[in-house]
């Protein structure tokens, strides 16, 4: 498909630099088959679900995956964006023809790495000196990654460590959040667990790529990113008598969503997994595996807009996109949430 039917004029006061207070004050917009659209608040999400539905969660933690340096005079930026071993990770690089393999990087608090290899995108593997964990290195010498509209606007600060984490977040691998979970607190936990609707979770450790732009002018020409997940046989049986019973799976973000259709097969049976997903789904693809997902407003162009409207409808996408605009939703990672149910 043309890349360009998923444009749309976006005026940048409606990029949200903040998150909501309390998250599950955020605005959500609700969009129903057909194109229904409804205004409502991420705490009024117990009575927008049915009992015996389940919300599945990505459980993934952040970690302080940007770090700066220097190769002797030059200044080296690095976004990590994927784990290659144990003391070896994929990164984005800053200035990065300023570097050549073998060049060691040094990091603030003493960290140290190797530019080992250069990959073919252009990013770099760089492993780390020393004993210590990577992630014990990167709590010392790294900082928050927030996605480029919001740090291109504001310095990170010490309250991004907390508002830029999930309150489900336990598994470090990530380098961006699963931002549609963070509007949940446990005040609204609570009051979906009294509603009868229930939480799974799963592990998909999110990457930088999720930010990349789609620089192809056709969807078939690009190339989607690779990220880790994993669901276990025991979530697994569970989310399929969950649908057994007739009840809905609603994806909480995109991640849960695009690991939840990674595991299922044609008939729509859930599977264990674990490993790399590069799914890219696009209008015309068939959902096996989700009735609903919850998810903030996403970037023109980009791959995400693309999923939402694959579940929704391009048309339907594009208006309720251009009512969130025009009633002053909030967009992306700290903005406002959708609540997208194609099959009412």
């Amino acid at each position: 498909m043309d890349v360009d039917l998923f444009d749309f004029d976006l005026p940048p006061e409606r990029i949200a630099l903040r998150p909501a207070r309390p998250r599950d004050a955020a605005r959500m917009l609700v969009v129903e088959t057909g194109g229904k659209l409804s205004d409502r608040h991420v705490r009024d999400l117990p009575g927008l679900l049915r009992s015996g539905d389940v919300l599945v969660v990505n459980d993934t933690r952040v970690i302080p995956a940007q770090l700066e340096g220097r190769r002797g005079e030059a200044r080296i930026g690095a976004t990590l964006h994927k784990r290659a071993d144990m003391r070896a990770w994929v990164a984005f690089i800053r200035n990065a023809k300023r570097l050549k393999q073998g060049d060691i990087i040094e990091f603030s608090a003493g960290v140290t790495a190797v530019a080992e290899a250069r990959h073919p995108d252009g990013s770099w593997r760089l492993r780390f000196a020393g004993n210590e964990p990577v992630e014990v290195l990167l709590e010392r010498a790294g900082r928050m990654p927030l996605p480029p509209y919001i740090a291109g606007k504001r310095a990170t600060d010490e309250a991004d460590k907390a508002d830029y984490q999930t309150m489900f977040a336990e598994r470090e691998g990530a380098v961006a959040a699963p931002t549609a979970a963070l509007h949940f607190t446990p005040e609204l936990t609570e009051a979906l667990e009294l509603a009868g609707i229930g939480r799974e979770t799963l592990t998909l450790h999110v990457g930088a790529g999720t930010f990349l732009p789609v620089k192809a002018s056709d969807t078939d020409a690009h190339q989607m990113h690779a990220e880790w997940g994993r669901i276990d046989a025991a979530t697994a049986l569970r989310l399929n008598a969950v649908r057994t019973a007739g009840g809905r799976l609603i994806a909480v973000g995109t991640t849960s969503l695009r690991l939840l259709e990674s595991a299922a097969d044609e008939q729509g049976v859930i599977h264990a997994f674990e490993g790399d997903t590069s799914i890219f789904i696009t209008p015309g693809y068939r959902f096996r595996a989700v009735d609903g997902l919850m998810t903030n407003f996403h970037l023109p162009k980009s791959t995400l807009f693309m999923l939402v409207s694959a579940l929704m409808g391009l048309d339907v996408m594009q208006a309720a996109y251009a009512y969130a605009i025009a009633e002053g939703y909030r967009f992306y990672s700290y903005g406002d949430s959708s609540l997208l149910l194609p099959k009412g």
